[in-house]
């Protein structure tokens, strides 16, 4: 999409932004000490870190943050009724939180992309979150759609200005809301989805991706649709693959097959235990010109077809769902990926390549990295590391902010 002239509404209120009055926010003051990861640059305050509140902000509203001497720390999202309470938006205490807000933020996210996106892509993230400084907001563009999905109360509240935002600057054919996550209900607010601009003939688009095409479900379809995080992690792998027997665990619409098919690889077979998953991927296979003769999509459950199955590959991809979506889930994830693990090098030959994956939250990458290097013990096996692989350049994070690097993985070469 090319981009779009600011309107001369936005203009004149970057023109006389500086006199405008200043917005009086309510106002909340941290206990002595507990401003300490603020400073060192995290955007979240915790509620047991909060000593006072003036205003009586609720749920959703912009407070000023204070150290407990009273100086001004940053404006941000409030909660009152969340573990997260604060979530910053600016550290300059004097900003008005308006359209013309939102507008630049969005045209420095925009600008961003169009600077790391090729030309022969045209889906990607657009916001993604605290990393583009809109927190519990995600934004991706597919072709002439955009999805967007809200995870805060904050952002809820700012909406009409994000939507108004959105559409002056992309100018996109319709819009689809996806908000759906168990982050909403802690928040206090309802799931929603739908089309809340312009009108989708389809509920799926064919985007572009480093010049392969792939159909995309954006209603159904998992997260916004596609797995947008991976593409520069596809492309690396899929260069990797020439006359490799491929094997590509919970592949969903098959992209990493794709990748592996146009990077000369021999034979992949693609796993996933969804019918309509496997059925896209064969879709997304035959777009690109590849036969599923050579290329089967084969519908399993992925741990018992590794368990039972007598072949061996050149390659294999893991890349599962999120297995631990809270902490109390992490012990029984971390059992389920060195169970995969443990099984993909058995099955790898010597001098075989794996990509492992784990988007879960709560699975940290020091104990991803122990666990796959478990599993290689387990199955008396050395593994060499090329490099460690996370999510593209479209998906950027505050350096302070850990918790929004998710996605982890790890490039490894079987060497016995």
């Amino acid at each position: 999409m090319a981009l779009y002239n600011v309107s001369c509404n936005f203009q004149l209120e970057n023109i006389f932004k500086t006199i405008m009055s200043t917005t009086i926010y309510p106002e909340i003051t941290f206990k002595k000490g507990r401003e300490a990861a603020l400073l060192r640059g995290h955007p979240w305050v915790f509620s047991g870190a909060i000593a006072a509140m003036k205003g009586d902000p609720g749920a959703g509203d912009i407070v000023l943050a204070k150290d407990s001497a009273g100086r001004p720390l940053a404006l941000g999202f409030f909660n009152p009724s969340t573990d997260i309470a604060f979530r910053v938006l600016t550290r300059r205490c004097e900003e008005n939180i308006s359209q013309y807000f939102w507008q630049s933020r969005l045209q420095a996210a925009y600008k961003l992309r169009q600077n790391i996106i090729g030309e022969q892509t045209n889906a990607y993230r657009l916001i993604n979150a605290e990393g583009d400084g809109f927190p519990g907001l995600i934004a991706d563009v597919y072709n002439t759609a955009l999805v967007f999905s809200i995870a805060t109360a904050g952002m809820e509240k700012q909406k009409n200005h994000i939507l108004n935002a959105l559409i002056s600057q992309l100018k996109p054919v319709w819009i689809y809301e996806q908000s759906e996550s168990r982050s909403r209900k802690l928040e206090g607010l309802e799931n929603k989805k739908g089309v809340v601009f312009g009108e989708n003939k389809s509920d799926t688009v064919e985007i572009m991706e480093n010049g392969l095409k792939f159909e995309v479900d954006v209603i159904a379809g998992q997260k916004t649709g596609f797995f947008l995080d991976q593409r520069v992690n596809r492309e690396r792998i899929g260069s990797l693959s020439r006359d490799a027997n491929v094997l590509n665990c919970f592949s969903y619409t098959g992209a990493f097959s794709v990748y592996c098919a146009e990077g000369g690889a021999k034979r992949v077979v693609s796993l996933d235990i969804s019918k309509p998953a496997c059925i896209a991927a064969r879709k997304n296979l035959h777009l690109n010109w590849f036969s599923v003769e050579n290329y089967p999509v084969i519908e399993a459950d992925v741990f018992a077809y590794l368990r039972n199955m007598q072949e061996t590959f050149s390659m294999i991809i893991l890349d599962p769902p999120a297995f631990a979506k809270t902490k109390r889930d992490v012990a029984k994830a971390t059992r389920g990926y060195k169970e995969i693990n443990l099984q993909a090098i058995k099955h790898l030959t010597r001098g075989g390549i794996l990509a492992t994956f784990s988007c879960s939250n709560f699975i940290e990458e020091d104990l991803f990295y122990k666990i796959v290097l478990a599993a290689a013990r387990d199955a008396g096996a050395d593994l060499q590391l090329l490099t460690r692989l996370e999510a593209g350049p479209d998906h950027p994070t505050l350096l302070g902010h850990p918790e929004g690097r998710y996605l982890k993985g790890l490039l490894l070469v079987k060497k016995n």
